[in-house]
């Protein structure tokens, strides 16, 4: 007869080893047989089963190499003292069926307090849950009505269908960005008149855009944002220009952080004279300004900058920020080129490969590349599965966010375009840049 599970208030386990093979009725037969009379008739095993104070005999044996070894474990609701009694009286078995065996209990638990345990866990994690459930349900509601209003704000401008928000046409200023997502974190911040490229090819309806409205980019801190900013300048007419910190993107940024940098917007031309860029004010013919100058020295960016006493007279922007000047740090100075060992020569082919293209490679212990994603998409990535990955391969600049990312999930080495601001390198990451391998 079973014990009752609801009674049961400790489980006897013990360690079974014999010098021969046997199977579970032998070891069930020696236990009765050898403890039958051992302990006298309150404690004899066969009368405490018929009662139901001893539960059923669970064995689990396996015979190896002319050994047998496994667990037996005996349920029980006798008190401390007869169950301990009981478990020692296991100690004593020597022989099971034809062979020499040794019993040694490993532990009696106390099965009463191994269930409270799971209820105070278990009551932890469901008080938790009502505790964030209350506290949340409010300011969730809230969320969940401002960003459908945010998302039922933007719209589709132009022949290319893109995204925007609602007064792109209306405001006398525009804010030109990446993609749709950062047109909703704009949306977040009360700002309505982004109209995003999507990519780094300036459709030709944004180029006419900009001749008629003060124009304002707002990029990422990244390779990616480079790229754009390259692009736009060559090819439309930028008033001010706004950035992301280095190696963050504009849809990770919060309201407070979205407005602080539209306040610090730099102008276009004082810009691109702090990066010895060089080029002429808006409405100017407007040379390459990335290009080298092999003829001679670039045009002076001193005249086309407006004199401070007069500005000109263009339409303030929408976000009504005053525009004084930020001091922009400059890149930090590319690593003199090291030995490069032949392991590392595969990381170069890819990082080639992908050169332009704002993309990750990540990379496992037998150099295949496990997936290929858009470098903005390379920390999320890398959270949700990056376990299994050696090294990362990417068209961008390498931060301090993305080094103790890969520290944390134990990769090797970080490959990128090149350093960015990072204040402590992990010792267990290797990291090489696209100078490394000049």
């Amino acid at each position: 007869m079973a014990v009752d599970p609801t009674t049961t208030k400790y489980l006897i386990e013990a360690r079974i080893e014999t010098e021969g093979i046997v199977e579970k009725p032998d070891v069930v037969g020696a236990i009765f047989g050898q403890t039958e009379g051992l302990l006298g008739e309150e404690l004899d095993l066969r009368d405490l089963q018929k009662s139901g104070r001893i539960g059923r005999i669970e064995v689990e044996i396996q015979g190896r190499k002319g050994r047998s070894e496994g667990i037996v474990r005996i349920p029980s609701s006798l008190d401390q003292v007869e169950t301990a009694i009981m478990a020692a009286a296991l100690e004593t078995i020597d022989r099971i069926g034809p062979c020499k065996a040794t019993i040694r209990v490993d532990k009696v638990d106390d099965v009463r307090i191994t269930k409270r345990t799971k209820i105070v866990d278990r009551a932890k994690i469901l008080l938790s849950q009502m505790v964030s459930g209350s506290k949340h349900a409010g300011l969730d509601v809230v969320e969940e009505v401002r960003q459908s209003v945010q998302i039922s704000e933007v719209i589709t401008w132009g022949p290319d269908r893109l995204p925007a928000g609602p007064n792109i046409l209306d405001s006398d200023s525009i804010i030109i960005v990446e993609g749709r997502s950062d047109v909703l974190a704009l949306l977040r911040a009360g700002i309505k008149n982004a109209v995003a490229v999507e990519g780094t090819n300036v459709p030709k309806s944004v180029q006419e855009l900009t001749k008629e409205k003060t124009v304002i980019a707002f990029v990422d801190g990244d390779r990616g944002g480079d790229l754009i900013l390259k692009e736009l300048i060559q090819v439309s007419e930028t008033d001010f220009i706004a950035r992301a910190p280095r190696g963050r993107e504009v849809e990770e940024m919060s309201s407070k952080q979205i407005t602080k940098a539209l306040r610090n917007k730099m102008p276009a031309d004082q810009y691109m004279e702090m990066y010895g860029l060089g080029g002429p004010a808006k409405g100017e013919d407007r040379p390459d300004p990335f290009a080298q100058d092999d003829e001679g020295p670039a045009p002076t960016a001193a005249p086309a900058r407006p004199a401070p006493a007069a500005p000109a007279p263009e339409p303030r922007p929408a976000v009504s920020y005053p525009p004084p000047p930020v001091a922009v740090s400059p890149p930090p100075p590319s690593r003199p080129a090291r030995a490069v060992p032949p392991e590392v020569g595969h990381y170069r082919e890819l990082l080639m490969g992908i050169a332009g293209t704002s993309k990750a490679m990540i990379v496992d212990d037998k150099e295949v590349v496990l997936a290929e994603v858009p470098v903005r998409r390379l920390v999320e990535t890398l959270k949700e599965g990056g376990n299994s990955a050696r090294a990362v391969v990417f068209d961008g600049i390498i931060t301090q966010r993305i080094l103790d990312l890969a520290a944390e999930i134990g990769m090797k080495a970080v490959v990128g375009t090149k350093m960015g601001t990072v204040t402590k390198q992990p010792a267990s990451v290797e990291v090489w840049t696209r100078d490394d391998f000049a």
